[in-house]
């Protein structure tokens, strides 16, 4: 289903194309969007309707092929790589830290302990189950985690998001994602979620947008400090500006950008492992999977 159309401005004689680009309400996606949403980056020709839902609504969604460019775990993205592709720009990896399985302080887990994941597609849940085989698996939102392991309905959670810095003091983490990605994957940085875009769409205009968003997050890096103020202000954002600076600083910055050769190796990895515990179909180099930037200056090289 198809869902951006056409409208011509009269004043200036162009088609606007009309394209939804869904990002999760966590503070990394809205920091890195937020620039185009302000009028700081964007183009005439172009005029985009953001969606805010969780992650694995997300990738649900994109599964269903609802929208046209979304983000996505990097755990979805095998199952979704027919009808979309992979974008080079903003992206989250961890580099020494990540989602954090928490249980209550001083609480011991058995080999089939209950788990709460926050979604069957998640990049964390994905690296999980690969670890723990034999735990009991149930999927929650994201913000319900926390709660459900303190209420004791669960026996740990894999905390996500903002709140790997703001969980209850009465948690302790029971293993942190990144050592398992460590010991599975070895020192590559941890890959968690990135944007996809539907490979309907026109490729000049594929192009384009990968461009105006990567610009989006680059403009967003320089003015980090304007931006997450504005954020703040205007209640887009579920934490406190100091949290909000450590946590951009984790999952949107420099390397939020544009995958670079480390970052794709370690969606290689990624998509290796699940293939090898018979949890993603086999992938072929990620870079297969990408826009051709190429083909815009080799259709224009001639004027």
């Amino acid at each position: 289903m198809q869902l951006y159309h056409f409208c011509y401005n009269l004043q200036k004689g162009f088609l606007v194309k009309k394209y939804t680009i869904a990002h999760s309400p966590d503070a990394d996606d809205i920091f890195m969007y937020y620039a185009i949403k302000f009028g700081w980056i964007g183009d005439k020709k172009y005029k985009f309707e953001n969606i805010a839902e969780d992650i694995e609504t997300l990738n649900q969604k994109t599964l269903k092929n609802i929208y046209d460019v979304s983000a996505i775990s990097f755990g979805a993205y095998p199952f979704l790589k027919d009808e979309y592709a992979l974008l080079k720009t903003a992206v989250s990896f961890g580099y020494g830290y990540g989602p954090k399985l928490v249980k209550l302080k001083g609480k011991k887990l058995k080999p089939n302990f209950k788990v709460a994941l926050s979604g069957q597609y998640t990049t964390n849940a994905l690296i999980f189950k690969i670890y723990y085989p034999k735990a009991r698996i149930i999927y929650k939102n994201f913000l319900d985690i926390e709660k459900a392991v303190l209420e004791g309905e669960v026996d740990a959670g894999v905390l996500i998001h903002e709140s790997i810095l703001t969980f209850d003091e009465r948690l302790e983490v029971e293993k942190e994602l990144w050592d398992i990605w460590v010991e599975l994957a070895g020192e590559k940085p941890l890959p968690l979620g990135g944007m996809a875009i539907r490979r309907s769409i026109p490729l000049l205009d594929a192009i384009n947008i990968q461009n105006i968003l990567t610009e989006a997050v680059k403009v967003a890096n320089s003015h980090k400090n304007i931006l997450a103020k504005m954020l703040i202000e205007r209640n887009l954002v579920r934490v406190d500006d100091k949290t909000l600076d450590k946590y951009l600083s984790l999952y949107a910055n420099d390397k939020s950008i544009s995958l670079d050769e480390e970052q794709i190796e370690a969606i290689n990895k990624l998509y290796e492992l699940g293939y090898k515990a018979g949890m993603l179909p086999c992938m072929k180099d990620i870079r297969e999977y990408m826009i051709p930037e190429k083909y815009k200056e080799l259709r224009f090289e001639n004027g």
